[in-house]
């Protein structure tokens, strides 16, 4: 096509090509190999010489569109798709670390990726440095080591919505020589596209919101073939492969996730505006929020907040009446979905943190992390405003027994 296509319409319009069977709709591809004309053929596509398919665990047209929809989205060259988020974070450090390699990551990280970088990767004598993900740029410079390959951040950090500074992490791995991973999981590349800052790798869980309905699992890593080209081998090898069909489906869902972004930002914002001040709640914590310690460092490299929210109340017995006493979301430990989901990190998703690793990435006990949805925004104000009513009644009233248990003790 002679015009350059927006990323919506790349996201519909990209496709494996049509059969024989002149289908609109992408087929699925549920085969485990595929066979080959001939025996050169064969002898060349293992020896990488041509492209084609061999075998499901390497290459799959259902993987393979998804992938190169993301590279369109992304601005990346190429990249491969995984079982899931976790396999697609493990991939792409183990596929370009080796014994003795030094790495730098931003503090405020998914639950699952800390024990990977802290229990994990130690084994093999992969060691890691954090920094806080709002520090100075000459933090970040300090950190690195002789024996540094490699710079892992998560922007906005899961779940405390913490932002690191794209622009000069990047300048920063561009100076000293480091591959520069991004996990873009809660932005996607609608709202934030991390090549364009340095990024040399893009890391997704695609269960998230690339799926967006709570249907299925995936991950993909994509980014510059260099490193891409190691990240692969080390996949084919260890076999962290996606499903044709889930490849379907999350390829069908990136149809639809400009659209379903957009309103879960409009939503998003709506209730992050609703319940900053709110006298149940301590504090509101949303990128585009003005209130946000980050927002002007949001408003640079995001071109919009994101869909979570997150609201700081008294402490762990709040939280958990609140979240106990929802009737509209769900209280699940996902995100990205088309429904809204309540979730209590410290005693869910990052409970395997030591209380002080939780404070360090603004983790409080009385913190909860809000995926909001697509339903009517005025409905998912309502619900969470009658369990907040709620658990300050439960609350009352419990002082008030403990008051007149102790005023009835015998003179």
């Amino acid at each position: 096509m002679s015009r350059t296509l927006h990323p919506e319409t790349l996201a519909i319009r990209t496709q494996v090509a049509r059969t024989a069977q002149r289908e609109h709709a992408v087929p699925l591809y549920l085969t485990s190999s595929f066979v080959f004309d001939d025996a050169e053929q064969a002898r060349a596509l293992f020896a990488d010489e041509i492209p084609g398919n061999i075998y499901s665990r390497f290459t799959n047209p259902n993987v393979d569109e998804l992938v190169e929809k993301l590279c369109l989205l992304e601005g990346a060259e190429t990249g491969i798709a995984t079982a899931t988020g976790m396999a697609a974070v493990f991939a792409s450090l183990a596929g370009l670390l080796s014994s003795g390699d030094h790495l730098i990551a931003s503090r405020a990280i998914f639950g699952s990726t800390h024990q990977l970088l802290t229990k994990v990767l130690p084994r093999w004598g992969i060691t890691t440095t954090y920094v806080d993900a709002s520090a100075p740029p000459d933090a970040w410079e300090k950190a690195v080591r002789p024996e540094t390959k490699l710079v892992f951040i998560e922007t906005p950090s899961n779940p405390g919505l913490e932002l690191v500074d794209l622009a000069a992490v990047g300048g920063l791995c561009r100076s000293r020589n480091l591959v520069f991973v991004v996990d873009n999981c809660f932005s996607t590349p609608l709202l934030q596209r991390p090549i364009e800052y340095g990024a040399d790798l893009i890391v997704h869980s695609a269960t998230k919101y690339i799926d967006g309905q709570g249907r299925t699992m995936g991950g993909a890593v994509v980014g510059s073939a260099k490193q891409i080209t190691d990240i692969r081998f080390f996949a084919r090898q260890t076999g962290p492969s996606l499903s044709p069909f889930n490849g379907w489906l999350l390829s069908k869902s990136l149809e639809t996730l400009a659209v379903r972004m957009e309103r879960h930002v409009a939503n998003a914002l709506r209730v992050a505006q609703h319940f900053d001040g709110h006298a149940d709640v301590g504090r509101v914590r949303y990128p585009f929020l003005e209130s946000h310690p980050q927002y002007a460092l949001a408003r640079k490299q995001m071109s919009g907040g994101g869909g979570i929210v997150v609201l700081e109340l008294d402490d762990l017995a709040r939280a958990r009446r609140v979240v106990d006493t929802l009737e509209l979301a769900s209280h699940t430990g996902n995100l990205g979905d088309t429904r809204t989901i309540v979730t209590h990190p410290a005693s869910t998703t990052h409970a395997k943190l030591t209380e002080e690793e939780r404070a360090r990435v603004a983790i409080t006990p009385g913190l909860i992390r809000i995926s909001v949805g697509l339903e009517h925004v005025d409905d998912i104000i309502a619900d969470l405003e009658q369990a907040l009513v709620r658990s300050r009644v439960s609350a009352s009233a419990a002082k008030g027994e403990k008051s007149v248990a102790t005023s009835g003790r015998p003179a």
